[in-house]
């Protein structure tokens, strides 16, 4: 008796391969739960640069106004602007994850209108945040 791997004659058994991205196409659920944790990832280096915010602050106005300075060029709003929408995508998709824990919006319909409801909300309200951010200006 040979092992498992063998078929009659000693030939090898073609083994399947996992599915993969060329079998599946990206479904709007999928692509959510990977930016779930891209988005967890990043807030994870943001709440660093909060730390260094702080810092600075409580260091004195000369490097206090350094780091402001840094955060105020284009570079530095642009990281703000993603973290400010990674944390409200994170949130959001916490949210719908809630609601998943309840036992509702299992069904198709539902899980696509959450997912594309998360990224939506989560554009918007970046978008609501920073113009009143430069409004107040």
């Amino acid at each position: 008796m040979g092992d498992a791997k063998s078929v009659r004659g000693g030939a090898k058994m073609a083994r399947p391969l996992s599915p993969h991205l060329q079998i599946y196409s990206p479904l709007i659920n999928m692509v959510m739960s990977i930016l779930h944790r891209i988005t967890g990832a990043a807030l994870y280096f943001g709440s660093v640069l909060l730390a260094w915010w702080l810092i600075a602050a409580a260091s004195g106005p000369q490097y206090f106004g350094y780091v402001m300075y840094l955060f105020g060029s284009v570079p530095g709003k642009l990281v703000l602007v993603g973290f400010t929408w990674a944390l409200i995508h994170h949130a959001a998709g916490g949210l719908r994850h809630f609601l998943w824990d309840t036992g509702r919006g299992y069904d198709l319909k539902s899980i696509d209108l959450l997912s594309w409801g998360t990224i939506a909300v989560s554009i918007l309200l970046t978008a609501l945040v920073w113009s009143v951010v430069m409004w107040l200006k």
